[in-house]
């Protein structure tokens, strides 16, 4: 697939071909040969130095040894995406003896700033420099100092000609400068762009995976103790048992609902849900759940209730029923007292117990996946969570989950 290329790896040449300016391992990069666009401009120098040849102004007239250097020139550009160094290398040796040699001025000057345009763009600023660099000094001692030895033998050029030079010389680089600058900050949006992708798809796997657990613990939980009751009480009290199974069938039929929601958005990643995500409204059917678990839990409401965004409506009830959940896991108390309290700008929760923890079945705060679902939902909302053992004994949960940045959170976690 295209898109598993790295960034500086996609992008059109000249005449629609495709190839990599990137350097790759050793130097080099992958793609096509620009073969079109150096086919186009060894015709252009060609013709082009063809034609200056024919009004010479007192330079050389051409030889094959100076087609020769125009034709090996130009075709070294086929390689300037493979090898740039070594390219612009060689197409400033080739210009530098062309201009030596005396012989007219032409589209010559294109081979070398297409060579030193490659190097620059793929990180070789130095080489290309000093190869438009070492061709500028050849010109000036050429036609200025050693004009007497070299033919046409003619007197030194004027400075006002090397002002044009240096210019092009100058525009050339900048252009180049500019086109490197330009493609570093393509690629580095592109990489942006794919860290950002990322991060939401890691994002929504920890969602998802809170969900689950979150679902899949409370009511696992809920069936176990249950068919622990069922079992011990089957041939004593068959009218308990049935009660247990009942509790059983209804906490899996919830449990297996819930999981449906979830992996629904996985199918369909774009959709609204079907049904609404859980919330505080349905604290009573989680303390009737716990009850049938033989938790007794005490909910008191503290402050003026106020609606709550999804998210964080989501994440205080997944909060208070990991709470319960590990209380029904982890402690032999058989009460739980739940207290939500609407403080101005936040909700409050907290979820105590009254031990002791169970033998063998001990979770340390902090620790285990429950708790850290907990303070990752919170920290998703800006607040935190804060779980462990209470000086008198039990254990405790207090969760802060900030409600003035509503607008951000309304529909974090369901989106």
């Amino acid at each position: 697939m295209d898109n598993a290329r790295p960034p500086w790896a996609r992008r059109p040449g000249a005449a629609g071909e495709r190839w990599a300016a990137g350097p790759g391992p050793g130097g080099r990069a992958g793609g096509r040969l620009p073969w079109r666009s150096t086919l186009a401009v060894t015709v252009l120098v060609t013709v082009g130095s063809n034609a200056a040849a024919h009004n010479p102004h007192g330079r050389v007239p051409l030889d094959p040894l100076g087609h020769a250097l125009l034709l090996v020139g130009a075709l070294l550009l086929l390689f300037r995406h493979r090898f740039p160094r070594a390219t612009a290398s060689a197409v400033a040796i080739c210009c530098a003896a062309y201009f030596a040699a005396g012989y007219p001025y032409g589209p010559i000057f294109v081979t070398l700033a297409l060579g030193a345009y490659a190097a620059i763009v793929a990180g070789h600023r130095v080489v290309a420099w000093c190869a438009v660099g070492g061709v500028w000094l050849v010109h000036l001692l050429v036609a200025h100092w050693l004009y007497r030895w070299l033919p046409p033998h003619i007197g030194p050029a004027p400075w006002a000609q090397e002002l044009v030079v240096a210019a092009w010389v100058v525009a050339v680089l900048a252009a180049s400068e500019l086109a490197r600058v330009r493609r570093e900050q393509l690629a580095r949006a592109r990489a942006e762009r794919a860290a950002a992708e990322r991060r939401r798809a890691d994002e929504e796997r920890l969602r998802i995976a809170r969900e689950l657990h979150d679902v899949l613990a409370h009511s696992i939980s809920v069936i176990n103790v249950q068919a622990g009751v069922g079992l011990a009480l089957l041939d004593s009290d068959p009218e308990q048992a049935r009660t247990a199974l009942t509790t059983i069938k209804s906490a899996s039929k919830e449990a297996l609902g819930e999981v449906r929601q979830v992996l629904d958005t996985l199918r369909t990643p774009g959709d609204a849900p079907r049904a609404p995500a859980p919330g505080l409204d349905r604290l009573p059917e989680l303390t009737e759940q716990a009850g049938g678990a033989g938790l007794a839990v005490d909910v008191t409401t503290e402050g003026a209730r106020v609606a709550l965004p999804p998210g964080t409506d989501l994440a205080a009830f997944r909060i208070v029923q990991e709470a319960l959940t590990n209380i029904v896991r982890h402690s032999g108390s058989r009460t739980a007292r739940v207290r939500l309290r609407y403080a101005p700008g936040a909700l409050e929760i907290r979820v105590d117990d009254d031990g002791p923890a169970t033998a063998g079945g001990t979770e340390p705060a902090g620790g285990g996946n429950g708790l850290a679902g907990m303070r990752e939902r919170a920290a998703a909302l800006g607040g935190s969570v804060e779980a462990g053992p209470r000086p008198d004994g039990g254990f405790r949960v207090r969760a802060h989950i900030p409600l003035a940045a509503r607008a951000r959170t309304a529909t974090e976690e369901e989106s």
